[in-house]
């Protein structure tokens, strides 16, 4: 497996922004030659599957810039610098949300898009909540709704759930 390394020679700072950080490493390559790797720095997130009493499952919907439209996902958030993720996840579930929970099971960390970012995800199951208030970041906006296991099926199904860390988060979760 060594014979798959790369090994960085010189690295660039290209950005340094809010969420991201962009540099531009050399590396060489295991054939001796030399590639240019750009790698999109993120301080990883969390990912949260409530699930109601009932065993409906509780989703947001956001408009995404990035992807030019809204999408319907389970509550996600940023790390805080030296937050653990199980903190933060408690905290993006109340903000996002309104909701508490007193079972809260992680279920992996996943590599977004490992081929050109660091950034990791912690999916966890939240489970025996209890409502609260939202506390949304005052440039978040998003709409709660709540979905049976089958509707959420069908809308993985058909596209209409198409965000890579909600369908990871629901499958890992037994919907």
């Amino acid at each position: 497996m060594n014979t798959l390394l790369e090994h960085q020679i010189r690295s660039e700072q290209l950005y340094n922004g809010k969420i991201i950080n962009v540099r531009r490493d050399t590396v060489l390559l295991p054939n001796g030659k030399e590639a240019v790797r750009e790698v999109v720095e993120h301080p990883g997130a969390v990912a949260i599957v409530p699930v109601l009493e009932d065993g409906s499952i509780v989703m947001v919907s956001q408009y995404r810039h990035a992807a030019g439209k809204i999408l319907l996902e389970i509550p996600a958030g940023k790390l805080d610098k030296g937050e653990k993720p199980e903190s933060c996840a408690a905290r993006e579930l109340e903000e996002e949300i309104g909701y508490q929970c007193q079972r809260l099971h992680k279920l992996a960390s996943v590599y977004t898009t490992p081929g050109f970012s660091d950034e990791i995800i912690h999916i966890y199951l939240a489970e025996a909540l209890t409502p609260t208030e939202q506390h949304l970041d005052e440039d978040e906006f998003l709409h709660i709704a709540t979905f049976t296991k089958a509707q959420v099926r069908r809308l993985i199904a058909d596209g209409s759930i198409c965000d890579n860390k909600t369908i990871t988060g629901l499958l890992l979760a037994g919907v």
